[in-house]
C-alpha cells in the first residue's frame, strides 16, 4: 500500500491549446510586470492594494459551492464547501500563495472549492498575515494558531489535511516541521502546489528562461527581503533544508518549466530519505500553480482528480493499518462543471521513486530546530 503513495508521476498528454494560450499570456503580462515593478519596497504595497481591488469583482461559483467567513484572532479566513454532503468531521487547512505579500482566500477559490470536492470535506482557507508589514514568523504563527483551533474544535490530527500553493506551500511545509517539533498531533497528509522552499541565495539556473510566469531575479529579491535578519538555511525559513523524519505523506505538484520546479524535487528527495512517502508530480509545460487556472485550462482541472487519488491512497493505507476507513470514488462532475476535452485525458506514467529526481540538486538533511522564524 505504501507504493500507492510513494511514486513519481509524469502525466502523458498533448498540451491543450488553452494551456499554450495561458503560457503565452503570462509570458507577455505577469512576467514583465513583475520584472519591472518588484524592485522597490513600495511596489509591494501598491501591488497588494491592486490585488485587493481586483478580488472585489464578483466571480460566479457553481451552485453547489458555499463560502462562509471565519475569524482566527489576528487573522481571518473562509470556509469553502463543495458538493452536497462534505464530511464535516474532516477538514483541509489551506494556505494561499502570493509570495507572502499579495492574494487572499478569495483569489484562490478556483483551487479551494475544487479541493473541497476532491477531498470530500470542507476547506478552511486561512487569511494569514503577510509582508511587507508582517514577517514570516507571524505568518507561521497564524498557521499554527489555525491548526490548534481546529484541534480545539474537536478535529483529530488524522482528520486534517494541510495544503498550499507557492508561498502557501512554503507555509505548509514550515507548519508541518513546526508541529512535529512541538510534539503536536500531525495531519493525515499534505499537498504542496509549486512550493517555494529555498529562500537562500542559491542560484536558480533550472528553467531560468523557460518559466512563463516568474522572473528569477524578482524571486531572489523577495527572498532577501523576507529573510532579512534571519538564518536563510533555518528549515522554517527554507524548508528545502529540513529533516522530514516522522512527517505524514506528501504530494508535491510542479510544472516542468517552472523556475521553482527543483525546489519541489529537493523536498521530495529529503522526505523520501527520511522515510516519508511522497507523490511527486511534474506536469509537462504547465505554469506556476497551474491549478488556479482550472476554470479555463483542462489540465488544471485534471490535477484535482490526482489529488483525490492521492488522498484516497492515504486513506486506504490507514485503513490497511487499521487506522481509518476508505471512501468511495470521486464523482468527476464535481470537479469538471465543463468537462475537459479528450486532449487532456492524461495517463499516469509512474516510475520508481528515486531515479526521476535529481540527487545532485539536493542538499544534506538538517534537523529542524526552533529556528529564528519559529512561531
Amino acid at each position: 500500500m505504501h507504493r500507492e503513495i510513494d511514486r513519481d508521476v509524469h502525466p502523458d498528454y498533448p498540451v491543450s491549446w488553452q494551456a499554450l494560450a495561458a503560457n503565452t499570456l503570462l509570458r507577455g503580462t505577469m512576467k514583465p510586470v513583475s520584472a519591472v515593478f518588484l524592485r522597490h519596497p513600495a511596489a509591494l504595497t501598491v501591488l497588494g492594494r491592486a490585488v485587493e481591488v481586483a478580488q472585489r469583482v464578483p466571480v460566479r461559483l457553481p451552485g453547489h459551492v458555499r463560502v462562509a467567513t471565519e475569524r482566527f484572532g489576528a487573522c481571518g479566513g473562509e470556509w469553502v464547501r463543495a458538493g452536497r454532503a462534505p464530511d464535516e468531521r474532516k477538514v483541509v487547512l489551506y494556505f494561499h500563495g502570493g509570495a507572502y505579500f499579495i492574494c487572499s482566500p478569495a483569489t484562490h477559490r478556483a483551487i479551494t472549492w475544487r479541493m473541497s470536492a476532491a477531498a470530500r470535506r470542507p476547506v478552511l482557507a486561512l487569511d494569514y498575515r503577510q509582508g511587507p508589514v508582517h514577517s514570516l514568523a507571524e505568518s507561521l504563527s497564524d498557521a499554527m494558531a489555525a491548526y490548534r483551533c481546529l484541534l480545539e474544535r474537536g478535529y483529530a490530527g488524522r482528520d486534517i489535511v494541510l495544503a498550499g500553493d507557492s508561498a502557501g506551500g512554503h507555509l505548509t511545509l514550515a507548519t508541518l516541521l513546526s508541529l512535529r517539533d512541538r510534539d503536536l498531533p500531525l495531519p493525515a497528509a499534505a499537498i504542496c502546489l509549486s512550493p517555494w522552499t529555498d529562500l537562500t541565495d542559491t542560484p536558480r539556473r533550472a528553467n531560468r528562461w523557460l518559466d512563463p510566469m516568474l522572473p528569477v531575479g524578482r524571486i531572489e529579491w523577495l527572498a532577501r527581503r523576507w529573510t532579512d535578519g534571519l538564518d536563510p538555511r533555518d528549515p522554517l525559513v527554507s524548508p528545502a533544508y529540513g529533516d522530514y523524519t516522522g512527517l505524514p505523506p506528501l504530494m508535491i505538484v510542479t510544472g516542468s518549466t517552472e523556475v521553482l520546479r527543483d525546489e519541489g524535487r529537493r523536498v521530495a528527495l529529503q522526505a523520501r530519505r527520511a522515510g516519508v512517502p511522497v507523490t511527486y508530480e511534474e506536469w509537462h509545460r504547465m505554469p506556476h500553480v497551474f491549478a488556479i487556472l482550472a476554470d479555463v485550462v483542462p489540465e488544471a482541472r485534471l490535477v484535482f482528480r490526482h489529488m483525490s487519488r492521492f488522498l484516497a491512497a492515504v486513506q486506504h493505507t490507514r485503513a490497511g493499518a487499521g487506522l481509518d476507513s476508505a471512501g468511495d470514488p470521486l464523482p468527476d462532475a464535481l470537479l469538471d462543471p465543463a468537462p475537459a476535452s479528450a486532449s487532456a485525458s492524461a495517463s499516469d506514467a509512474a516510475s520508481a521513486p528515486a531515479p526521476a529526481l535529481d540527487a545532485a540538486s539536493d542538499a544534506g538533511p538538517r534537523r529542524t530546530g526552533p529556528g529564528s522564524a519559529a512561531a
